[in-house]
This record gives structure tokens, C-alpha cells and sequence, in this order.
């Protein structure tokens, strides 16, 4: 039986693959896609999630707009890698997936309720619509079978030296989702920065040969060349479909059960995921952290999923 799915993102040109592989995966069952701000402002990045579906050819996946900020802080848009409108390179087409009138935390919540099965709720953005769903409707969040989130890091980061993005975007919504006692699987810098693009998984796209391919490969230029003004690397690391491929095929990724704490006041080190690999703590493990990636099988399922769409 297919997974059932919410994904709640920030499109992001690897947010956009992350929707491609659990829309074009027929072990997904893609019950509706939320939007968060993060990458772009909430604008851009509900509708980059309406575009990714509509040069897919996907109808009948919801799209709900949620928080545009985060819980405490002002929103910083990732536009060094993003370009300003969160999806830099292509021509964008106008979209014709409609929106879906309530808030996103409103239709996760609604969702959750009345799906007869749990739902696993995939996010690859700022955790501000999930915590604001665990707060407002914990209710509904008995019915969420686990969490797959990208976002962290067990090393580097890229936004300072420790923090990763995601988590540095709302490092409040990040501590409510990790203390909330839900089954968590984190997927972090050091195991995305092994998903590279590479000359060779860009034709690979490109010899798919439909228009979500075409697209795709303008994303994937972009992405990659950001990621090469910014930090020096040339392949860029398609983060947040890892996330779907774990939910997939878990055998796609190595785990390591731990403790995480986020960090919400160093001066230095605000979002950071203090992942306690050696049990220095002692403290009960809260996540699953993705260690390292199949690569092989992770483009396999990307490739396959592209060519399953419009």
C-alpha cells in the first residue's frame, strides 16, 4: 500500500524535486502539499509549489499557504541560493493548480483527523507549520505516523559555521517538533551534501526527455551554480528529496537512533542541532539522524519519478 504523505515545504529548487518524487513515486500516496516561508518569502514559495505541480501535469494535490514567518524571529529568505523569487532560472509558467482556502496548519490538521491511517508528515523547510500544529491541534497530531525533516546538520552548517538553514530559519519551531515525543528522522547537511548534482545526474534528467525533465535541469544549472558563488561547489546537493526517498525505501539511508538539541540562544550557534552521536549525554534519543546516503539508488528513485510526469 501507498505511503500517505503531507509535505510541507518551501519550494526551493530542491523542494520542487522533493514534490516531483512523492507526486511521481506510486509508493506515495501524496495526500496535499503546505507551504511555509523559508527559502522565499511565503508569496514565492506557494507558488513555486503550485508551478512545480503544474509543469508536472499533477491535479487533485492540495496546496495550502501557511506561516510566513517564523514563531520569534524575522524571516531571512535563503536568496543567495534561491535567487529572489526562491526559483532562479527558469521561466516561471503561471500556475494553474488551484489554492486551497484555509491555512496550512488548519489543513494538516484537518487531514490528519479524518485520514483513516496515520499520515507521515514530511517537511523540508522551517518547522514553523509544524510546530504551530502541534501546538494548536495536538489532537491531530496522534494520527501523524512519523516525521521525516530536512534540515540540521551532525557537522557543518551553511549559515555560520554550525547552524543549517532550516533550522536556523526558526530554531523555536525546531525545539517544539524535537521535544514533542513523535517519531522524528532528521536528514541533515551531512548526508544531503552526498545526494551532489553532478554532470552526469544532469544528463541523466535531461535524457528522460519531458517537459518536468526540461525544467528540471534548468533548476538543477541554477541551484548548482549558486552553490558554487556561494560555497565553492561546483555539484550542488539536492537536499530535500532525500527526505521522500527515505519514506520510500528507509534501506536508502543509514540511521543512527540519538539525542538532538536545538540551540535557540548562542550567539554563534542559534539553530544548530546538537546531535549527541556518542551518547555523551545520557539523555533518552528523540531521532533517527540520517547518516549516509545510497546514492545510486537515490537518483534512481529521482530519475524514475521525473519520468513518470507530465
Amino acid at each position: 500500500m501507498p505511503v500517505p504523505v503531507l509535505l510541507d515545504c518551501d519550494p526551493g529548487h530542491d523542494d520542487v524535486f522533493a514534490i516531483w518524487l512523492a507526486a511521481g513515486d506510486e509508493r506515495i500516496d501524496l495526500r496535499g502539499v503546505t507551504t511555509v516561508g523559508g527559502n522565499g518569502y511565503l508569496e514565492h514559495t506557494t507558488r513555486n509549489a503550485q508551478i512545480a505541480l503544474t509543469v508536472a501535469g499533477v491535479t487533485g494535490v492540495p496546496v495550502a499557504a501557511g506561516a510566513d514567518k517564523p514563531l520569534r524571529r524575522e524571516l531571512t529568505p535563503g536568496a543567495w541560493i534561491h535567487g529572489d523569487n526562491a526559483l532562479g532560472g527558469p521561466v516561471l509558467p503561471e500556475p494553474t493548480v488551484p489554492l486551497d482556502p484555509r491555512h496550512a496548519v488548519d489543513f494538516l490538521a484537518e487531514t490528519l483527523k479524518a485520514s483513516a491511517e496515520p499520515i507521515t508528515v514530511i517537511p523540508t523547510g522551517p518547522l514553523t507549520n509544524i510546530a504551530l500544529l502541534l501546538q494548536q491541534h495536538p489532537e491531530a497530531a496522534r494520527n501523524i505516523k512519523e516525521i521525516i525533516w530536512m534540515g540540521g546538520s551532525t557537522g557543518r552548517g551553511n549559515v555560520g559555521a554550525y547552524p543549517e538553514f532550516n533550522a536556523w530559519a526558526d530554531p523555536e519551531a525546531a525545539a517544539v517538533v524535537f521535544a514533542s515525543g513523535l517519531p522524528l528522522t532528521m536528514v541533515g547537511l551531512n548526508i544531503s551534501h552526498q545526494a551532489l548534482i553532478t554532470e552526469e545526474v544532469v544528463q541523466r534528467i535531461a535524457a528522460v526527455g519531458n517537459r518536468t525533465a526540461a525544467f528540471g535541469v534548468e533548476l538543477l544549472r541554477f541551484f548548482s551554480a549558486s552553490y558554487d558563488k556561494a560555497e565553492g561547489m561546483p555539484e550542488g546537493p539536492l537536499h530535500d528529496p532525500i527526505t521522500v526517498a527515505i519514506a520510500i525505501d528507509r534501506a536508502v539511508a543509514t540511521m543512527q537512533r540519538c539525542h538532538v538539541d536545538i540551540e535557540t540562544a548562542g550567539e554563534f550557534t542559534a539553530g544548530a542541532t546538537c546531535v549527541d552521536l556518542h551518547d555523551m549525554l545520557g539523555k533518552e534519543p528523540n531521532a533517527d539522524v540520517a547518516l549516509t546516503l545510497d546514492v545510486p539508488a537515490f537518483w534512481n528513485l529521482v530519475t524514475d519519478a521525473v519520468a513518470a510526469l507530465a
